[in-house]
């Protein structure tokens, strides 16, 4: 344990599959949050994309705009500071969103307006390379995880792959929080649409706090060589509530410090239905079922939680390329 998060060992699931599986599940019906270690990532590829992220947001403002997210239907590029909401108020960060990179749809509705191409920085040089091969390893990293949930579930291991066999529709977001003393709003507290957050935090960075079933916010500060993983909405979702999608925030840094994380969201398709899973007897007895809020409704199709998403967190994005009014309401990714 560190703080109240458990410590789980990817490695382990080699010798012990079954208690791998019992602490995953366990940990994730608990508190929805947990430190990964084991899980294979090399640490120079995880020190290497730390530091382009410093390379860039180093970059003069002009420079990071020409990729300015203004500019994507597919809400992909550079997003200034204060450019993203959470309930309806300003996240002191600044960031680049990268999605699967792939052709625009001809007169696409809906949620396959998400779908297209990136916007790639210029400088620093390698960026694109490495934050393509950083999204290869998270997916396999993410993949294993979900397999070995699905077995603690009672379910095939194989039950969420078909979700995410053609055309998943992941998301990688490189972040910096600047210091400051006029807001305490990193980002606002919200709980991940998708399925599932493998989380690179650059070491000494602090500002991640995750509510306790009890209501309290505790403290997440990164662990070396340590992922923070958490579960998004839709295995709440898949499960009937027995995992439960967790509210977390980040505390915008005090002036002279920042912040700089790298959050990736494994996602399937986005046309893609998650499975509803058959809990055995005595798990189905502890689901509490899916939460309801009427200002965030989760939707078994991945696409509409993703629209919703990137909407409500980028209405200028939003207005300017889909003619789709601010509702006062916003939720970040």
């Amino acid at each position: 344990m560190v703080g109240m998060l458990p410590v789980l060992d990817l490695a382990a699931a080699d010798t012990d599959p079954a208690g791998f599986q019992e602490r995953l599940r366990e940990a994730a019906h608990d508190i929805g949050f947990f430190y990964l270690v084991g899980h294979g990532v090399p640490d120079e590829q995880a020190a290497q994309v730390l530091r382009l992220a410093r390379a860039f947001f180093a970059l003069p403002v002009d420079v990071k705009n020409e990729i300015s997210q203004l500019k994507s239907p597919q809400f992909r590029g550079y997003s200034r500071i204060g450019g993203e909401l959470t309930n309806g108020r300003v996240d002191w960060r600044e960031q680049i969103d990268i999605g699967p990179e792939r052709p625009a749809i001809d007169g696409a509705e809906g949620y396959w307006r998400l779908q297209g191409p990136n916007l790639w920085p210029s400088r620093p040089e390698g960026f694109r390379a490495a934050f393509e091969n950083w999204t290869a390893t998270l997916s396999e990293v993410g993949l294993r995880l979900l397999r070995h949930w699905a077995v603690s579930l009672g379910a095939a291991e194989d039950t969420f792959d078909p979700a995410f066999a053609d055309r998943p529709a992941t998301l990688l977001k490189v972040v910096r929080y600047p210091g400051t003393a006029d807001t305490t709003q990193g980002v606002g507290a919200h709980k991940d649409s998708g399925v599932l957050t493998l989380l690179l935090v650059e070491p000494g960075s602090e500002g991640l706090q995750v509510e306790t079933p009890a209501g309290e916010w505790i403290d997440v500060p990164p662990l070396n060589g340590a992922l923070i993983v958490n579960i998004g909405e839709l295995l709440e979702v898949a499960t009937g509530g027995y995992l439960r999608a967790t509210r977390h925030r980040v505390l915008a840094p005090p002036p002279g410090t920042d912040r700089v994380s790298i959050p990736y969201f494994l996602n399937p398709s986005l046309d893609a239905q998650i499975p509803i899973i058959d809990l055995p007897p005595e798990l189905a007895a502890l689901s509490r079922g899916v939460e309801a809020d009427p200002d965030n409704p989760i939707y078994n199709t991945y696409g509409e939680n993703a629209w919703k998403s990137r909407t409500r967190a980028h209405p200028d994005v939003a207005e300017l390329h889909h003619g789709i009014k601010p509702t006062g309401v916003a939720s970040a990714y």
